[in-house]
């Protein structure tokens, strides 16, 4: 087997699902990359896929986040796939989110939809950073308990 397909068998596989998988997917996806690095190969999909949204862009750019190949997907295009998590990051994806086989553990973690925030573009570009930051925050808590997790089974099947 080659390194790299030794990686690709050993990386920790997420999807993040949210309804238009415009903002907060596409951030999730973008952070735990930054954060997660080679160990996690990670996707983003909506339930209603709407295209991404300029402020995601805008506030991933920023951050310093290279969002050049961001597209919003459907999560048809993940369908028969194993992930050891899927994500949903608002609550009406929660609900008409697939069954993916394989999954490890689903996941729920609720965020404000950004999309929705009305008022200027600087009051709506805060909602955006508001809930980047809330994505980051726990995202490199992720991170730790995932990579654990993958240790410890790994171990156990050793």
């Amino acid at each position: 087997m080659t390194d790299a397909a030794a990686t690709r068998r050993l990386q920790i596989r997420v999807l993040f699902v949210c309804t238009g998988n415009s903002a907060r997917s596409i951030m999730a996806e973008a952070l735990l990359r930054r954060h997660g690095g080679d160990r996690f190969e990670v996707f983003s999909a909506g339930t209603e896929p709407r295209g991404v949204n300029p402020l995601t862009l805008r506030v991933l750019r920023d951050a310093g986040i290279d969002a050049s190949g961001a597209r919003s997907k459907s999560v048809a295009e993940f369908l028969g796939q194993r992930f050891d998590y899927v994500i949903t990051v608002c609550d009406q994806a929660r609900q008409a989110c697939p069954v993916f086989p394989g999954v490890h553990e689903s996941l729920h973690w609720g965020y404000e939809d950004p999309a929705e925030a009305t008022g200027t573009d600087e009051q709506r570009l805060a909602v955006f950073r508001r809930v980047f930051i809330a994505l980051g925050e726990r995202i490199q808590q992720f991170v730790v308990i995932a990579e654990r997790a993958s240790t410890s089974q790994g171990a156990a099947g050793s």
